[in-house]
């Protein structure tokens, strides 16, 4: 079995085990997605949809986030890690979604991480997720984890996986690659120690020994 029959075969699996293909962090709009996105950086989905609850409720348009009162809004995110640079960067985004882009978040890759804090994984979840645009594959640490155990890639740069995964995977699996690896890296294989006896994949995982 070469690398792409492989992860054919692990998506194939996977969306038995994981049917609900979208992401964990609650969202209605665009922008409301990138405000999570943002802030789920090594925080858990579950404090971000706790506090976005909240906030979008409080927040109604990208204007809002643009014009609000910066101490305010790192007060209103004080409980997620890194509160304080996270607010720069929703509110600088915000601005220039306001000020470039017609207060509609964009949808390609190179407006996308133009705005601060948006970097390639978080632009892939946005355009997946918000707009039904495989641009590329998002690799969070679970991907990361899960693409090398599996022996899909040889590389811990997330740039350099999602290059190795983008040539094996058909384009439209692109964003369910990513939910996938992320749901079973949440469930069975975790990074301390791996579910091998739950897992759908062990015949044709390479890290089974492990």
């Amino acid at each position: 079995m070469n690398i792409r029959e492989r992860t054919l075969e692990i998506i194939k699996r996977l969306k038995k085990e994981y049917p609900e293909l979208k992401t964990a962090l609650g969202f209605k709009t665009p922008f409301e997605l990138l405000v999570a996105t943002i802030l789920s950086a090594q925080t858990t989905d579950i404090l971000v949809n706790k506090v976005t609850e909240n906030i979008f409720k409080k927040y109604k348009s990208v204007k809002e986030y643009a014009d609000a009162s910066l101490e305010t809004l790192q007060k209103d995110l004080s409980s997620i890690n890194f509160y304080k640079t996270k607010a720069k960067n929703i509110q600088g985004s915000a601005k220039i979604v306001v000020e470039r882009f017609n207060s509609k978040v964009p949808k390609t890759m190179d407006e996308l991480t133009s705005l601060p804090g948006v970097a390639r994984k978080t632009a892939n979840i946005i355009l997946s997720n918000a707009y039904g645009i495989n641009e590329g594959i998002a690799v969070d640490t679970h991907v990361k984890r899960l693409a090398y155990r599996l022996g899909l890639t040889k590389n811990e740069d997330p740039v350099k996986i999602e290059k190795d995964l983008m040539p094996v995977t058909p384009k439209e699996e692109w964003g369910n690659l990513s939910h996938l690896l992320i749901f079973h890296g949440r469930k069975i294989c975790q990074a301390k120690k791996p579910g091998h006896r739950e897992c759908v994949l062990y015949d044709i995982c390479p890290s089974r020994n492990i």
